[in-house]
């Protein structure tokens, strides 16, 4: 901020001189740290050296020379340290030292090369310019990714000695194609995998398997690379790391970069007026609230980031507050602008360069500028809800205050069991080790596809089945059994022609992208992951772009084609759906007196079925239009507990009265269910039943929302006593009297939060809590 002695506080600012004051639920002061420096190490390139210094890096810190030592010593590592604490160096010192070590040196079998891989072409994009800003002799670095042009991608195939990409083009180019990267792949001394905290659940599955496909193939041309990964803080960091590339990692963890003072506010908006006697309250959206936080900082010039959880908040958000801002000057509505996932790189890389030059005050973004892009100069973060889990919050909060200035952010409650939750206990978010970070590289339906590529780029043996982990053998059989693989007496090979990679969908979004296509001019919007099109695209539900507009004409699946018209109604729309869940194996058990815990697999047949239009502001339902979408099957993994009639009948619930008590439990486990594990209830599903047919009794099931599963229901299962608790305390601690979204409505139910009872789920969630007491 400008002159900040002439200007309120931020926290001023947002507090509006006292008159919001009754929305801060808690505020935690960082305070200032002080940098702890080290020498540069002896076997650094001078060059390399010369060139930080040059970019202002006089001296690194304790933790970049602590990582880089060990690096360079061929030890894989994990440097796991907050946001702006300066990772790159740690990796590059090492990485760029083994570049320059044979550069110029024509003759020089072995070029060294360095792989990075970033879960984004942003940041892959970003970590280029820092490499061309050092501006070496001798290097040679590329992107290579989905924008690269054939002719530019032979040349980085052919001569470049670091090559940014991607997990994504590793699956699908270069492991496919290795004998054309020989080259590269004979010299491949350091890998790099930035961001790796990002890697967890399916998509870090997915990852894990690729990096022993790569392992399998550099070992084929005589190379054995190290691995630094770079994290943000995360629990366990070289158990997490380790998971991933299938290898003993060293973490590094001690953070010795400087900070300045950030204050961060745990915020709750007011509860609406009005209602009736009976009807839930509501408290103001998360997003209406960030939005006028959002207007207030950036009109006094505070350079500020918004993460919004959807896309379609995201623009609600921008619209919002360039409306606002308007009747202030309409100058300034120009400086804040809307940015997520499905825009065109172009768009994203303008937005980019605007909010570094300071031509933007404000962004609200999707998480997707969560990662390292480098954006220096914020001094304000808003959250409009929860990110997720604690390692994303200090993500987020990292963002601002790069320079050493002092900074503000502030987390603002969405109406969820999980929010309400954790600004009325700010002990679980500052005093609490952050969340276990899951991933399962054994998973069958991530591990099938993957050994069937390996297989199609080399043969498998028995031995290979080691890297692969124990459950290969296994998974090897069926795929033969199916036609997939060929057993032969060299081991197993892939017999078609086509590419084995073809069908993998690395991040579990369900399939080919569907383009949204404005129909009257042919323009592409955006894109929205195949997985989610039945609810977000379907006929007559509405899309918003950029604060733009548009109603849904027709959703082709089979085209992966959302055509579009613009438009600007009076409403939302809300996609309606059912579920059915069969239990088809258990694989773990827990006896809790009457009450019996389960993990296990299941099948979820789902189907969206209508969409509501609800009235813009007030929500108020207008009416209901059928849609004739086609039912889809999930095989996954979950956690379900069954008790009896009888039990329940005990804790004071009558037989009318089960469905609605079970039902709201559920609603709040998968609310509560992000506080220990590495989820968003997007992730997981559940469904509950006064009569399930596969126990026969009442049952409560939560699952995993991708196939084979994603490692959160297994965690639900292992904390399962912690997890009720916390959904106990949070549905017994929320004002309401009957139910309401910041404890037992869901926004993504499917039967519209009904039936529910508060009172009935505080009755179930108790009497789960005696029986796991006695159960031991």
């Amino acid at each position: 901020m400008s002159t900040p002695g002439q200007q309120p506080s931020m926290l001023d600012v947002v507090r509006a001189s006292g008159l919001r004051a009754d929305r801060v639920r808690h505020i935690e002061h960082l305070e200032r740290r002080a940098a702890e420096y080290a020498d540069w190490p002896d076997w650094a390139d001078p060059l390399v050296v010369s060139a930080f210094q040059l970019g202002g890096v006089l001296r690194p810190w304790r933790h970049q020379v602590q990582a880089a030592d060990l690096v360079h010593a061929g030890q894989h590592t994990v440097l796991a340290t907050g946001t702006a604490s300066g990772k790159s160096l740690g990796y590059l010192l090492p990485a760029l030292t083994a570049v320059l070590d044979d550069a110029g040196r024509g003759l020089a079998v072995r070029r060294p090369t360095v792989l990075y891989l970033a879960p984004t072409k942003a940041l892959a994009a970003d970590q280029l310019a820092r490499l061309e800003a050092l501006q070496l002799p001798g290097l040679r670095a590329a992107t290579y990714d989905g924008d690269t042009a054939p002719e530019e991608r032979r040349w980085v195939r052919d001569h470049a000695s670091f090559v940014l990409t991607n997990p994504d083009l590793l699956h699908h180019s270069l492991l496919p194609g290795h004998e054309r990267w020989a080259r590269f792949l004979r010299g491949l001394r350091v890998v790099v995998v930035d961001e790796s905290h990002h890697y967890r659940g399916v998509f870090g599955s997915h990852v894990a398997t690729v990096l022993r496909r790569l392992r399998r193939v550099a070992e084929r041309y005589g190379s054995a690379p190290t691995f630094v990964l770079a994290s943000a803080t995360v629990s366990s960091p070289a158990e997490h790391a380790s998971r991933l590339v299938g290898l003993p990692v060293r973490a590094v963890t001690d953070d010795a970069s400087p900070r300045g003072r950030t204050d961060v506010v745990l915020w709750e908006p007011p509860l609406l007026p009005g209602g009736g006697e009976h009807e839930a309250p509501t408290r103001r959206s998360a997003q209406a609230e960030t939005a006028d936080l959002l207007t207030d900082l950036t009109s006094r010039g505070v350079r500020t980031l918004a993460f919004v959880r959807s896309r379609r908040g995201v623009e609600q958000v921008a619209a919002t507050t360039r409306r606002l801002l308007g009747e202030v000057d309409p100058e300034l509505a120009d400086r804040v602008a809307a940015y997520r996932g499905g825009y065109l790189p172009e768009e994203r890389r303008a937005l980019e360069g605007d909010l570094r030059s300071g031509r933007l005050l404000g962004l609200a973004a999707t998480n997707a500028l969560e990662l390292g892009v480098d954006i220096a100069g914020l001094d304000a973060v808003l959250m409009a809800g929860w990110p997720g889990r604690r390692a994303s919050m200090w993500q987020q909060v990292g963002r601002a205050g790069r320079e050493g200035q002092d900074a503000l952010a502030v987390l603002v409650a969405a109406d969820d069991p999980l929010d309400t939750y954790l600004v009325q206990h700010p002990a679980a978010v500052f005093g609490t080790p952050l969340e276990a970070t899951v991933l399962d590289p054994d998973n069958p339906y991530v591990l099938a596809p993957h050994l069937a590529a390996a297989a199609a780029e080399l043969p498998l043996t028995e031995d290979d089945l080691v890297l692969f982990g124990p459950s290969a053998r296994g998974v090897l059989d069926v795929l033969v059994a199916q036609g997939v693989l060929r057993r032969r007496p060299g081991g197993w090979f892939w017999p078609r022609s086509d590419r084995a990679t073809a069908r993998t969908d690395l991040r579990g979004t369900g399939g080919s992208t569907v383009r949204v296509v404005e129909e009257e001019t042919g323009r592409v919007l955006g894109t929205v992951d195949a997985g989610a099109a039945d609810r977000t695209v379907h006929d007559g539900s509405v899309y918003v772009h950029q604060g733009d507009t548009f109603v849904v004409r027709r959703l082709d699946l089979e085209q992966h084609l959302a055509l579009v018209e613009r438009s600007a109604p009076p409403w939302t729309t809300h996609a309606r759906s059912l579920s059915d869940v069969r239990l088809l194996e258990t694989l773990q058990r827990r006896e809790w007196g009457d009450v019996e815990v389960c993990f296990g697999v299941v099948r979820v047949t789902s189907q969206v079925v209508s969409f509501l239009r609800r009235r813009l502001v007030t929500g108020e339902v207008l009416g209901e239009q059928p849609l004739d979408l086609p039912p889809r099957d999930l095989v996954t993994k979950a956690v379900w507990w069954h008790t009896s009639s009888q039990a329940l009948a005990g804790c004071g619930l009558e037989a009318p009265d089960v469905p609605g008590a079970l039902h709201a439990a559920e609603h709040a486990a998968i609310g509560l269910l992000p506080l220990l594990a590495t989820c968003d209830r997007w992730d997981v599903g559940g469904v509950s039943t006064a009569l399930h047919p596969d126990t026969g009794r009442p049952t409560v099931v939560v699952h995993d929302g991708h196939p084979g599963g994603a490692g959160f229901a297994e965690r639900g299962f292992a904390v399962m006593r912690d997890w009720i608790q916390a959904t106990h305390d949070a549905v017994q601690g929320c004002a309401c009297e009957t139910g309401c979204p910041s404890c037992v409505q869901s926004p993504k139910c499917g039967n519209g939060n009904e039936p529910l009872d508060k009172r009935g789920a505080l009755r179930v969630l108790s009497m789960l809590l005696r029986a796991s007491a006695d159960g031991g």
